[in-house]
């Protein structure tokens, strides 16, 4: 959806009504008129879309129990955190930015990080990222693009083709997946038990991000 410059006259006490409300939703001014009109008239704003798909990111929380929700300063992300069971508790933070306009079949990117300046743990992470890149690419077939940095690693998110609540539905599972299997390596599982288990479950879903 296009955007243009327009110049309109309005109410002080509207315009103050408008910026608290902006304030509220980490937006701007223009954003929540825009999207105000949008609802007036029907129409789907990128920034719908997006609440459309947190919606039903959020949906699964109950089956996520492990995980709660971190405030964001940006409306178009969604952040997790997830505590490993490893010696001092350290917290994994899983984070879902959604872009306004799709690049090239990419329409967002996932960050996984865990901060720590504990060796042992920082090499253990890396394996378990590397290993995961390469069930993904052994077995999922799709053109995920990753970036790996230390305790961190970040995946480009594709369009599935699906509805907007649906795709979220399909963003929570998979950070739910990637969580409980991360927490199996740490809990001593091989290299090889996971992939045998990552092999059976892919089988079994058939849509993925």
């Amino acid at each position: 959806m296009d955007k243009s410059i327009y110049s309109l006259v309005l109410s002080d006490d509207v315009v103050a009504k408008v910026d608290e409300l902006a304030y509220q939703m980490h937006s701007s001014r223009s954003n929540i008129i825009n999207q105000i009109l949008a609802e007036r008239f029907s129409c789907i704003t990128p920034e719908m879309r997006i609440q459309t798909i947190f919606s039903g990111m959020e949906s699964l929380m109950p089956l996520m129990q492990q995980f709660r929700i971190l405030e964001q300063n940006s409306a178009n992300i969604r952040a997790l955190q997830s505590q490993l069971n490893y010696k001092y508790k350290p917290t994994v933070q899983y984070s879902v930015e959604l872009f306004k306009k799709p690049e090239n079949n990419c329409v967002g990117k996932l960050r996984i990080q865990l901060r720590t300046q504990n060796q042992t743990l920082l090499l253990s992470l890396e394996q378990f990222f590397r290993l995961w890149i390469l069930l993904e690419q052994r077995y999922l077939h799709i053109s995920a693009e990753y970036q790996l940095s230390p305790g961190r690693l970040e995946r480009s998110l594709r369009n599935p083709d699906t509805e907007e609540t649906e795709f979220g539905e399909l963003l929570g599972d998979y950070v739910r997946r990637f969580d409980r299997y991360l927490k199996a390596w740490f809990a001593g599982n091989s290299a090889q038990e996971l992939e045998t288990a990552f092999c059976e479950e892919i089988q079994n879903i058939q849509k993925m991000i």
